[in-house]
């Protein structure tokens, strides 16, 4: 799943979304820090291909998309919304292609505004499309938001301001489109000269008036770059796939708290001064080893405390951890759930 995978739903309790097999499943917490229900079944029977993405709005609210297949050797993209973990879903709802007809083009990626409207972005003719939501129901019609050569892994970000933006990799550099106003079509903002590894890109709000994002270079650093600056080289990437991130505080201080699968296997975490990226950061590692698919999430549950889970695709493994009530970054053991 393209996206925080890992969510806190509207009454507080935390779901986790993973593609297994034709179908998108499932497991929520009983009750705020309880005990977890068995994997289920997202938006009814409809067969998927193993690729979306998910994205969580201001209420609550998931919104997921997947492609499924339509008929021989072409697909087309379906969604579904999760109003409560305890609750299901709405069944998948056909929402098209962005090229009209066809194979799946990428790895969408979702972000919900601050008025509860879905966007959905995949590539389409080489650059980007978006397609969002009414506020009042139905969907615009797919935009062209143009870009050249553009890898798969976007990463989609809802700003504090509650417009939506996006990053995307392109051979050489990260392109950056941004809102102008609510509901209005994201533009083309910045193109950033960077050699971007690729599926490393991950977004994030770290104050009103910036997202930033994160990326590995070429050369193996994991680096910060908000548009408008220049890129902040933090240190060597603990491992080869994407970064996770959460605002959180830590002892008083508003810092932003990266995990990432190092070359070990285990989950490595480092933390900063949001948007301080000169005070620099070391990896910690915790937890056992893991797959080489297993993949990380860190979300913030009820009372504001850390939670990272990982998933690992080919054993089904779900552990997690959540951080305890004492000074630092100190995590409890990690359990499988």
């Amino acid at each position: 799943m393209n996206g925080d995978w890992l969510l806190r739903g509207r009454d507080g309790r935390l779901s986790v979304y993973r593609l297994s097999g034709d179908a998108v499943r499932c497991r929520s917490e009983r009750g705020p820090g309880g005990p977890w229900t068995d994997p289920r079944t997202v938006g009814g029977d409809q067969r998927l291909h193993p690729v979306g993405g998910v994205g969580r709005g201001a209420d609550g609210y998931a919104h997921l998309v997947a492609w499924r297949p339509t008929k021989k050797g072409e697909s087309g993209l379906v969604h579904s919304t999760h109003f409560r973990p305890h609750l299901a879903a709405l069944d998948w709802s056909p929402i098209g292609h962005p090229d009209k007809s066809g194979d799946r083009t990428g790895t969408p990626a979702v972000a919900v505004d601050a008025q509860g409207r879905a966007h959905v972005f995949v590539r389409g003719g080489g650059g980007v499309s978006l397609l969002a939501q009414k506020e009042k129901g139905g969907w615009e019609p797919w935009r062209d938001l143009k870009g050249g050569d553009v890898r798969d892994g976007l990463a989609a970000v809802t700003g504090e301001s509650g417009r939506v933006e996006l990053y995307a990799a392109a051979e050489g550099s990260v392109l950056y489109w941004r809102q102008e106003k609510p509901g209005a079509q994201p533009v083309l903002q910045e193109v950033l000269e960077a050699g971007v590894r690729p599926g490393t890109l991950y977004a994030l709000a770290t104050s009103p008036d910036s997202t930033t994002v994160f990326y590995t270079d070429d050369t193996g650093d994991l680096c910060a770059w908000r548009p408008g600056g220049r890129p902040a080289s933090l240190l060597p990437a603990a491992g080869p796939g994407p970064v996770a991130a959460v605002r959180c505080a830590l002892d008083g201080h508003d810092c932003t708290l990266l995990a990432q699968r190092s070359k070990s296997g285990r989950v490595a975490f480092a933390a900063y001064p949001t948007e301080q990226e000169a005070a620099g950061a070391w990896w910690a590692e915790s937890g056992p080893r893991l797959p080489v698919d297993a993949s990380v999430c860190l979300t913030a549950d009820e009372d504001d405390r850390v939670v990272a889970a990982t998933m690992s695709p080919s054993t089904g493994q779900l552990l997690l951890t959540r951080r305890k009530s004492e000074p630092g970054l100190a995590l409890e053991a990690w359990r499988e759930i």
